[in-house]
């Protein structure tokens, strides 16, 4: 990831998103050509199930980029699928229950360089959001924190452990658990002098899934606490919108 955000922008633009389609190098949410853009380069690939990936935007510079993906794609499908075990019994439903609504694991990944600003306090690496997603696996590249939560009405700094994942509840997850796991609001900021990066590993729902509150729950609480919609629904709905805190996550609510 490194080596390639390193090279020359004509070196990257080939791999540049396409109109209508999310996958490459390029920004997401732009709704607007008014719009304040975010402070960042990004790169966007599906990763699972590997009949979704569009090799042509897989990069053959650095040569080991596509092996390290791949590998890595495989090594974070496992460590979530345990997770979400440990979720469902958390919760206190059969994990298998869960698990049905991910089958497959569909996966993708969003890379991010955020150069250094020396006006920082007056952009933003990624403005506010929420994962439209079941988990994240989030990974600090560099030494340089950036992450912000907002909790209690303010923004509070989440540095990440050398040699530990940040994992984010996403918003399918949260509609899922009848809200018991609550999807969280964050953005990036950038340093002044300091170049930060770091990857986002999505793992969502299957395409065909129902994105509701899992029914053992709604028995257990007495009603839905959110609409359900199909998953590719949520999805289209999610992209179509600048990014917005979590309003579009509250519309659902029921």
């Amino acid at each position: 990831m490194t080596e390639f955000f390193k090279q020359p922008l004509e070196a990257k633009k080939v791999y540049s998103m396409e109109p209508g389609n999310l996958e490459g190098y390029g920004q997401h949410f732009v709704v607007s050509e008014n719009q304040k853009l975010d402070w960042a380069d990004m790169f966007y690939l599906m990763l699972r199930p590997s009949d979704s990936r569009n090799l042509k935007l897989w990069p053959l510079n650095p040569p080991t980029f596509r092996d390290s993906i791949d590998m890595y794609s495989s090594e974070a499908a496992k460590l979530v699928s345990c997770l979400l075990r440990f979720v469902a019994m958390d919760m206190g439903v059969e994990p298998e229950s869960l698990l049905e609504r991910f089958r497959g694991q569909p996966q993708s990944v969003r890379m991010a360089y955020y150069p250094p600003c020396k006006q920082a306090d007056k952009v933003v690496g990624l403005s506010p959001h929420t994962d439209g997603t079941g988990l994240t696996l989030l990974l600090q590249a560099n030494d340089v924190q950036g992450l912000q939560i907002r909790k209690d009405g303010k923004w509070v700094a989440v540095n990440a452990l050398d040699g530990a994942f940040i994992v984010n509840v996403g918003d399918i997850l949260e509609i899922l658990s009848n809200g018991r796991y609550k999807s969280i609001e964050h953005r990036a900021v950038v340093h002044p002098t300091k170049e930060r990066m770091s990857a986002a590993v999505f793992h969502q729902p299957c395409k065909d899934a129902t994105v509701g509150p899992l029914p053992e729950l709604v028995k257990n609480d007495g009603e839905p606490r959110y609409s359900s919609i199909g998953y590719m629904d949520f999805i289209t709905r999610f992209f179509a919108a600048k990014l917005d805190g979590r309003d579009h996550l509250e519309s659902l609510k029921s």
